[in-house]
């Protein structure tokens, strides 16, 4: 079971370019082979795209990738095969396409195409011609094995560069089409046949996220959630998604966690699964809050953004400065906890 799991690994890292390439035609006309490719040819960033693939052999063979970001020369990916999500930024650069940053078990939304992680798992490499050979990241060897390689899927039929990767007990074989990217991958490792195909590109679609929000009523005895879907599109901040719904009710009797002036500066989470939100100073002016009332929006706070980032720590810091009011003083670094104790659930 555990190769099985190495094997979808494999796959799915393989699978990096799905999401940033462009398809000028309709997915069913069949691609053409150029002997005079580059790796650019493979890599073109296409904003608000979703990749779907259908996998035979193992539960995690079917998988979607969608694109989160591009900056530049780089782009990132998001990928979902049911079981896990994760992101992966890709780099376009010196004529070889390579796989600069990984994150598992990334549920939550943030922009890491300017971070430098010193990885780098090249992926496809000039010349796009049989025998051009480098090593992965984990030092297997891998290669161009063939070109014009007619490939088969349930969204049309293309003409391929086979890009091979050997390892103990088999092999994996991935196909790269013209202005598409990935188009199937096929693993042999220990007599297990495992395979993807793509089979569907959606375009100007929007990624949804779950995310709950927390609320004080007008009593100021009790905090009410409630799961609402958030709509992103390729680039969009999520600290802007994320302010915007703190600045809506979802019925009477309920009180704003924001003001209407308020401003997220920053948000992001550190290596120590803590989340930092800088708000504007409008956050302390329009909150007009006794001690209790303001202690229950900054749970509302706490409690919105660790349940979206998986975490329970959170640190709230105003114009880059510490927590400070008439009423409750935080130093440098300390961090509210989420609190779900008598918390209802809104229908």
């Amino acid at each position: 079971m555990k190769r099985l799991i190495l094997v979808v690994l494999v796959l799915l890292s393989m699978t990096s370019l799905n999401s940033c390439m462009r398809k000028n035609s309709t997915d069913l006309e069949t691609s053409i082979f150029n002997e005079d490719l580059q790796v650019e040819d493979y890599f073109r960033a296409e904003a608000n795209v979703k990749y779907t693939y259908e996998g035979h052999g193992n539960e995690y063979a079917s998988y979607s990738v969608y694109t989160d970001y591009i900056s530049g020369s780089r782009v990132q990916l998001r990928y979902n095969n049911g079981g896990t999500e994760y992101v992966e930024v890709l780099e376009n650069n010196n004529k070889e396409i390579g796989i600069v940053l990984r994150k598992n078990e990334c549920y939550y939304r943030e922009d890491f195409t300017q971070e430098m992680t010193g990885l780098t798992d090249v992926i496809l490499k000039e010349p796009i011609e049989t025998g051009t050979a480098w090593k992965s990241a984990d030092n297997k060897k891998r290669y161009i094995s063939n070109v014009g390689v007619k490939v088969a899927t349930p969204s049309g039929t293309y003409s391929t560069v086979e890009v091979t990767t050997e390892e103990s007990g088999g092999k994996t074989l991935s196909y790269y089409a013209q202005n598409i990217g990935l188009v199937q991958t096929v693993s042999r490792i220990n007599n297990n046949r495992i395979f993807s195909m793509l089979s569907k590109i959606e375009r100007n679609v929007s990624f949804a996220q779950d995310c709950s929000f927390f609320y004080p009523d007008v009593n100021g005895d009790k905090i009410y959630y409630r799961d609402k879907k958030i709509y992103f599109l390729t680039n969009d901040k999520t600290k802007q998604k994320i302010e915007n719904e703190m600045k809506n009710l979802p019925v009477e009797n309920f009180c704003k966690v924001l003001g209407p002036n308020v401003v997220i500066n920053s948000l992001f989470i550190n290596s120590k699964n803590i989340v930092y939100i800088d708000f504007s100073e409008e956050l302390l002016t329009e909150m007009n809050a006794g001690a209790g009332y303001e202690s229950m929006i900054l749970q509302c706070i706490t409690n919105t953004l660790g349940k979206y980032y998986c975490v329970d720590k959170v640190c709230i810091t105003i114009a880059g400065n510490p927590y400070s009011s008439g009423h409750i003083e935080m130093k440098t670094d300390e961090y509210f906890t989420v609190d779900m104790q008598n918390c209802i659930k809104l229908q």
